[in-house]
């Protein structure tokens, strides 16, 4: 899995427990309560947010104040920082920064800000209030979260390793940093002449061959799209839709396109033919780019499955739709 031990381990947002736990929930210094929470003491029922203070500014740990001990009877959400970028769904993978609290004790539990770095995961992945109160919501946006007990883990009885009880309310301020995109987005580039035409739906690409086009030596890295997401590292996990023709010849070799209905493929770019890693590096979230692969990057001893022979040229178009450090 992607989500890192942490989040699982604190139980930040996964369904899953881990033994390899943070040993007790502690607060610190991005969270104070107002008053010394017990575990005697009956939780005040909140029924807005406005009861819970976030200050700071997104992208730096937020400080977090309430009277505790509290909780909701229903998950909430609120943007405290709205952002303008790509909608958030249910079902999207998002790349976050967070900060975890347990409402009965107001102790944190979880933060990526203390570890320095962002993570990644699947909505459909996470407990059912984290995924509520994403849904609907911008990249950019900062959101604060009151999750209810049914929708954090009273299903798994609780998440002892990180102090977390059966009935605890959960409280998460949530940065929004990116989100898998379903498409290419950006700005259309205009290639040069000579190279393989891309047309088509935007979903079912075809590549062509104009008559002048001739074929490479050398890599060609050619953005039809530029997108203005964040930029593909060489040691990066990335999620793309792709269509790959043998030049000249235009038959097809792989696709995700499946006539019209994407199916994307996520991988380590460390995985793919070299032409892929040189030739996305430094390529941006929401590009469209097409790559003229030589077969000396490609399979200069020819492939089996698919049949690819020795050193034959490959022409790529590639959607990037997201791009994470390797876990």
């Amino acid at each position: 899995m992607l989500i890192p031990v942490v989040l699982i381990a604190a139980a930040g947002c996964s369904k899953n427990s881990s033994a390899r736990a943070q040993a007790t929930a502690s607060p610190s210094s991005t969270a104070t309560a107002s008053s010394t929470a017990s575990a005697s003491v009956a939780p005040r029922i909140i029924s807005s947010l406005d009861a819970i203070t976030v200050s700071g500014a997104p992208g730096a740990a937020p400080t977090v104040s309430a009277e505790w001990p509290l909780a909701v009877k229903e998950t909430m959400s609120k943007v405290i920082t709205p952002g303008t970028g790509a909608v958030v769904t249910s079902s999207s993978t998002v790349e976050v920064n967070y900060l975890g609290i347990d409402a009965r004790t107001g102790a944190t539990f979880d933060s990526s800000f203390s570890r320095g770095k962002t993570t990644s995961f699947g909505l459909s992945q996470v407990i059912a209030g984290f995924s509520k109160g994403l849904d609907g919501k911008h990249v950019g946006d900062r959101v604060l979260l009151a999750v209810s007990g049914p929708d954090g883990y009273d299903s798994a009885g609780g998440a002892a390793s990180a102090g977390i009880n059966v009935g605890d309310t959960l409280v998460f301020v949530v940065d929004i940093v990116s989100v898998q995109l379903t498409q290419p987005a950006g700005s259309p580039v205009t290639p040069p002449a000579g190279l393989p035409t891309v047309s088509g739906d935007i979903n079912n690409p075809a590549i062509s061959f104009p008559p002048d086009a001739k074929e490479p030596t050398d890599l060609v890295v050619q953005p039809l799209i530029a997108g203005t997401g964040k930029k593909v590292s060489a040691g990066d996990t990335v999620t793309v839709n792709y269509l790959g023709v043998e030049w000249g010849s235009g038959r097809v070799i792989g696709t995700t396109y499946a006539d019209g209905k994407p199916a994307p493929q996520t991988g380590a770019l460390t995985g793919t033919i070299e032409g892929w890693q040189k030739g996305l590096v430094n390529q941006t979230v929401g590009s469209r780019v097409l790559l003229v692969v030589p077969g000396s990057l490609a399979y200069p001893a020819g492939n089996a499955t698919p049949s690819i022979a020795p050193g034959k040229t490959l022409v790529f178009v590639i959607d990037i739709l997201f791009t994470q450090p390797a876990s």
